[in-house]
């Protein structure tokens, strides 16, 4: 009686201690084809952010019925930036409401996103833009330049395919999400510490990939020789260093200056022109 009553009592602190389940396997499919809006409101401010929070919020709205607080707080977690690949975005919203259901640390749950998001994008477009379609519109290209009706046929549903993926991907989120909560409770602070390095990284290589800044003045020293700025300075200083100061310029407006973004974006448009027109850019 003794054993039974101490498995009885296991038993009951297991089940108050698991996440309520709110969301049905037909919510988690509808989340699969909703993932769809991802680049619905896309911007350089905010990239996915408005179709990342719009996708989810029909089962935000579910699991924070009777707390607009916490719904609230949840809308604003995912209006911030966010910028993966369209084919696993199923994934990371099935994972962060599996973590809402539980009702999580904000923290954590916004911790795990920013981890997550940059190493998806990758992953994804790797897989889906660079490998598989390319491949598949190659192949099917070829057929129907020969005449074959089969080629736009099986791009057709090749693609549709590829969509249905999203269902898997979306569940295995979700499943992978519940069953992740107790370890992610216990190394939320690791996790956090990951998320902020992963996310300077995945910064820094943004600099260095896209912001391109070259100085096209020269100066003539003799008949002989000239100096050109770009590569006889600011190389030799530090490759680079004028997309790295020209970053962290705007990070400083916008971080102590509090300087809208949009108005910096305008300004950088205006200022590149006028350079550009008077050939020094």
């Amino acid at each position: 009686m003794e054993s039974k009553a101490i498995k009885n009592e296991a038993v009951n602190e297991v089940s108050a201690s698991a996440p309520v389940r709110v969301l049905t396997k037909k919510d988690i499919n509808h989340l699969a084809v909703r993932s769809v809006w991802l680049q619905g409101s896309m911007n350089y401010e905010r990239m996915q952010a408005g179709g990342f929070m719009f996708s989810q919020l029909p089962y935000l709205k579910k699991i924070y019925k009777n707390d607009p607080d916490g719904l609230k707080a949840a809308m604003v977690d995912n209006i911030e930036f966010i910028n993966t690949s369209p084919h696993f975005a199923g994934f990371l919203m099935a994972l962060l409401l599996s973590m809402e259901e539980g009702h999580e640390d904000r923290a954590t749950i916004r911790g795990l996103k920013n981890a997550i998001f940059g190493p998806m994008a990758g992953i994804g477009d790797a897989i889906f833009w660079f490998t598989v379609l390319p491949i598949l519109a190659g192949i099917c290209s070829s057929m129907a330049i020969g005449g074959s009706i089969l080629g736009p046929i099986l791009f057709f549903v090749a693609y549709c395919a590829i969509f249905a993926t999203r269902f898997f991907t979306t569940r295995l989120g979700y499943n992978l999400g519940v069953k992740a909560i107790p370890m992610i409770k216990q190394q939320s602070e690791t996790i956090g510490h990951a998320a902020t390095v992963l996310g300077v990284t995945v910064i820094g290589g943004l600099i260095a990939s896209y912001v391109h800044i070259t100085v096209l003045t020269k100066f003539v020293i003799n008949k002989s020789s000239k100096l050109d700025l770009q590569t006889d300075f600011f190389d030799r200083i530090l490759p680079n260093i004028l997309p790295f100061a020209f970053v962290f310029l705007l990070y400083y407006l916008i971080r102590k200056k509090k300087m809208n973004p949009i108005v910096l974006i305008c300004g950088t448009f205006i200022v590149v022109l006028i350079l550009s027109f008077f050939k020094i850019l």
